[in-house]
């Protein structure tokens, strides 16, 4: 029988939070013969996927080689796939029990809309961090957005092929990429109906900076066959000009030029606090205003850093 859903799940590494993904699906409000989960791992062996076996849901798991990137792992469960419609899924989200129903009929019920998202709540006893990034991914909700990231996509297997799957050209920014081909078709749509916890969220600040620098590193990659609207151009040039202007205030310090060191360091702090000021707002105040400049001084400098990184990987030729 040809499956309605077919959930597809990426993965590398820690299995916990994969098989809480999958457990997940497992839960869901929706007649099992109807979905099927195909887990894309570049793992050489699952050793709990025994956990995952005799469900009323079907599954399979295929083994890819490891240097492929994650567009690649889901482009390929895409082509072993049966059904009418994909979700796409992070192997570490943990999705609401109605996260099917409400999906299909977002889907549904407007035919302009090409692609629905859940929005990310805080898991148990979150952490500052992890309430940080819930909220700036709660910035729209219930509206059309211009993109979505990867951790929970719902389209219509026809969506799919007309965009060409997901560019397997791209380590980083491929789920924001690949989601604004689907918006040049029509509408994504992100909704609070229905959710979802990003288990693997980011809950120290040492995390933060190491995923920052490794996802800045496909910035200009990114751009590469698609137009650049304005809305994108300050994440590719605030965060290299806050860390310039920290180095020229430290250079013109330690040379004696005082009032342009402080006029430096006023120009690299600006635009942390504009956008510390945004979120403060975001978070109805509930979040220690301390706490925001901390995540945008650690942000903005792994980004700098990342993209900085990417620049010189790009020029040099390297894929």
């Amino acid at each position: 029988m040809s499956k309605l859903v077919s959930f597809i799940i990426p993965h590398k590494g820690r299995e916990e939070m994969l098989l809480q993904t999958v457990e997940s699906i497992f839960r869901l409000d929706a007649d099992p013969r109807g979905v099927e989960v195909i887990i894309v791992t570049q793992n050489k062996e699952l050793s709990k996927a025994s956990n995952l076996l005799n469900k009323q849901v079907d599954l399979q798991v295929i083994h890819a080689d490891s240097d492929l990137t994650i567009s690649a792992l889901r482009n390929i469960g895409a082509q072993k796939a049966d059904g009418n419609c994909f979700a796409f899924l992070d192997a570490d989200v943990e999705l609401s029990s109605n996260w099917l129903s409400i999906m299909t009929r977002l889907l549904q019920e407007n035919p302009q809309r090409k692609l629905v998202s859940g929005m990310q709540v805080n898991g148990r006893n979150a952490p500052i961090l992890e309430q940080i990034r819930t909220i700036l991914s709660n910035a729209e909700l219930d509206c059309n957005v211009n993109f979505l990231p990867g951790r929970n996509l719902f389209l219509d297997r026809k969506t799919f092929v007309q965009v060409g799957g997901f560019p397997e050209h791209l380590a980083t920014c491929e789920d924001y990429y690949f989601t604004e081909k689907v918006h040049e078709l029509g509408e994504l749509y992100y909704s609070s109906k229905t959710n979802y916890i990003h288990l693997g969220e980011d809950k120290e600040f040492g995390q933060l900076f190491k995923k920052e620098i490794w996802r800045a590193k496909s910035n200009l990659q990114s751009i590469k066959g698609r137009r650049i609207p304005l809305r994108e151009i300050p994440s590719f040039l605030v965060p290299p000009a806050i860390l310039l202007c920290s180095i020229f205030a430290l250079i013109s310090l330690f040379i004696g030029y005082v009032i342009c060191g402080i006029l430096f360091l006023l120009s690299s702090l600006l635009p942390v606090f504009v956008y510390g000021l945004r979120l403060y707002d975001l978070a109805n105040k509930k979040i220690p205003f301390i706490s925001i400049l901390k995540f945008y001084l650690v942000y903005f400098f792994a980004r700098a850093y990342g993209t900085l990184s990417g620049i010189a990987k790009f020029s040099s030729g390297k894929s």
